[in-house]
């Protein structure tokens, strides 16, 4: 009997449900080659319902949500709804209430996309960045006295617990060890600074590293990882850093992997429901348009199929997706794709099909 995989697909707002339909339709393709089943399931979440009932998430959602084997997210952001409301209310909330504790970005320059990185190939630009992704500044502490007066105080604290950095940097190590490349993990921080979190973040890194001898560890500051990123991508093998640094420096690593149109990862529970997303927003001004690229849409569903166990699966996604992006698609760095974001998925799931 085939295996059977319920996901839960939130098509968000703007283009989310445009990409979707591709990462979709790709699933299902590679699904029948390999003789394994998904059931999908709709979630109206975002601008949209947010607008016209005034709920984020609500409580029916929530329960839906918990019995799937993972989330399928699109984009998440509207233009007529004041920035922060839907980040914080679903985006954030999915991650914290799901404990999706990793964000898990690779970071692949493809043959046939152009890097903006002068003398940079493919052979260059293939690292992954393990984001910690339920701590940080983004956890919500703090508050502000006196708004809108003189006297104004905004405080913003950055959280970090020895539980939640030592899971993070565990994972890290564990994902160097399986990705079997270059075997070096890197610690991104701010030690010179930040001396209490990143104290905390060097002494669990070395002390969790003693057990995992086979991997060559090292360290840089955020900022010369920025430098580094740009001048010689081809140090990084993995990335282990907090929330902040990891949500910046994973924007820079997708212009240097050919922009957001490739960009895609997943958010974490190695034990529980993890979520797979385009890093790209909703671009609401292309709706309906069909221009955008659904590249980065259907490379988080190839990520989502390596994560529940479909490796077979997951490697004919990116295989496909490769000889589309070196063979099919013009100049994507430049936003032109030659083809509908339709027809682009159409020719994914028909080389997996055929091969």
């Amino acid at each position: 009997m085939s295996k059977k995989y319920s996901i839960a697909v939130i098509p968000g707002d703007g283009t989310g449900p445009e990409v979707v339909n591709e990462g979709i339709k790709v699933l299902e393709a590679v699904a029948k080659k390999f003789e394994f089943t998904i059931d999908f399931t709709n979630y109206d979440l975002g601008g949209e319902r947010y607008k016209a009932t005034g709920e984020i998430f609500p409580d029916t959602a929530a329960e839906g949500l918990t019995t799937a084997d993972a989330i399928y997210l699109g984009a998440i952001g509207h233009p007529d709804v004041k920035p922060g409301i839907l980040e914080k209310g679903l985006l954030l909330k999915l991650r914290f209430d799901f404990d999706q504790y990793i964000n898990l970005r690779p970071v692949k320059l493809y043959e046939g996309v152009e890097t903006p990185l002068k003398n940079k190939s493919p052979d260059d630009i293939d690292f992954v960045v393990v984001r910690e992704n339920t701590e940080g500044l983004y956890a919500g502490a703090g508050g502000c006295l006196k708004r809108g007066t003189p006297d104004e105080v905004a405080i913003q604290s950055s959280i970090n617990t020895r539980k939640g950095v030592e899971r993070c940097i565990r994972f890290a190590f564990e994902y160097c060890r399986s990705r079997n490349k270059a075997k070096k993990l890197t610690l991104c921080g701010k030690t010179n600074v930040l001396t209490y979190a990143f104290d905390l973040w060097e002494r669990t890194f070395y002390e969790v590293g003693e057990e995992y001898p086979d991997i060559q560890t090292d360290y840089a500051h955020v900022d010369a990882i920025c430098m580094w990123m740009v001048k010689n991508p081809e140090w990084f093998d993995v990335i282990v850093t907090d929330n902040m640094f990891g949500d910046i420096i994973t924007d820079l690593a997708a212009m240097i992997q050919g922009g957001m149109g490739i960009a895609a990862g997943g958010n974490i529970n190695p034990e529980g429901v993890s979520m797979f997303e385009p890093i790209g927003g909703s671009a609401p001004k292309y709706t309906g348009k069909q221009i955008i690229n659904p590249i980065a849409a259907i490379s988080a569903a190839q990520i989502m199929l390596a994560t529940i166990g479909e490796n077979k699966a997951s490697k004919a996604v990116e295989k496909a997706v490769i000889k589309v992006l070196r063979d099919d698609l013009d100049d994507i760095a430049a936003g032109k794709m030659g083809y509908t974001t339709s027809e682009v998925g159409d020719l994914v799931a028909e080389y997996i099909i055929a091969n």
